[in-house]
């Protein structure tokens, strides 16, 4: 079931959506060589406290009630490393990139939102991998659009970054959101025009294209919850929450 939100609704995640921006900022200045992933996670923490709002990842345990729960407050993940990377100890060097996945739930509202962010001095291709996944988030958001249906969203991304020769994700997919970290519908970054859900005003969708350098095949590693690319290509994740409204998209987690 697909659940449409009110105008007082959509305010309410706007205001979760405020506060993932807000923290994704303050990571995002903070990202340097020297710092580990789980130096990350607690500058994360100690601001959701601080804005009164929880992790929507931690303690998380998906559909499948047999993995762990997940461990940190937000995702990092590192160069090849797709989504889902858990915090710890790894200290980034110059030339990696860190994805940083932040979700909050406030006031029972949920906002998801993710960048990938150069770790001093990368290379050319590196930068342009960002550039084009960035802007298929942009794609993918002009898209969803009342009257369009979740394929011309998936056929957009996939046009877009195979244009600029990479590759996207097909096994991991955007999704609903609201009172629910995940609800319908789901959108693949992959498909066609005309197919799927029709997009009406109120939906609310974590839109998030995961694009790889290589192929698009991915492996989970022993933690359960790092998804790496299986050929180790460096990989890329732009997110940000949407509403679909009358007068066209409506990002929510913007500052």
């Amino acid at each position: 079931m697909i659940y449409l939100k009110s105008p007082a609704e959509l305010a309410r995640m706007r205001e979760a959506g405020r506060i993932v921006a807000a923290i994704l900022a303050e990571l995002r200045q903070r990202v340097k060589p020297g710092i580990t992933t789980a130096e990350l996670d607690k500058i994360a923490e100690e601001l959701m406290r601080r804005y009164r709002a929880t992790s929507s990842a931690k303690g998380y345990r998906g559909p499948d009630r047999n993995m762990p729960p997940y461990p940190g407050s937000i995702c990092t993940s590192v160069n090849e490393e797709l989504v889902h990377g858990v915090p710890g100890p790894r200290r980034l060097e110059e030339g990696d990139i860190v994805s940083l996945d932040v979700a909050v739930v406030y006031k029972g509202w949920h906002a998801d939102a993710a960048i990938t962010v150069p770790v001093g001095k990368v290379s050319p291709k590196v930068l342009d991998l960002l550039d084009a996944t960035e802007k298929a988030l942009y794609v993918g958001i002009e898209h969803m659009r009342p009257g369009n249906r979740t394929g011309d969203v998936s056929a957009a991304i996939q046009r877009h970054v195979e244009s600029r020769g990479y590759n996207v994700s097909r096994e991991y997919t955007s999704h609903g959101i609201g009172r629910q970290m995940h609800e319908e519908p789901q959108i693949p970054n992959y498909g066609q025009p005309g197919r799927g859900p029709l997009l009406r005003p109120g939906m609310t969708v974590a839109l998030e294209p995961m694009v790889s350098m290589g192929h698009w095949e991915t492996r989970v590693l022993p933690d359960q919850w790092t998804v790496v690319m299986a050929d180790g290509q460096f990989a890329a994740h732009f997110e940000h929450t949407v509403a679909v409204t009358p007068d066209g998209p409506v990002i929510l987690t913007l500052p």
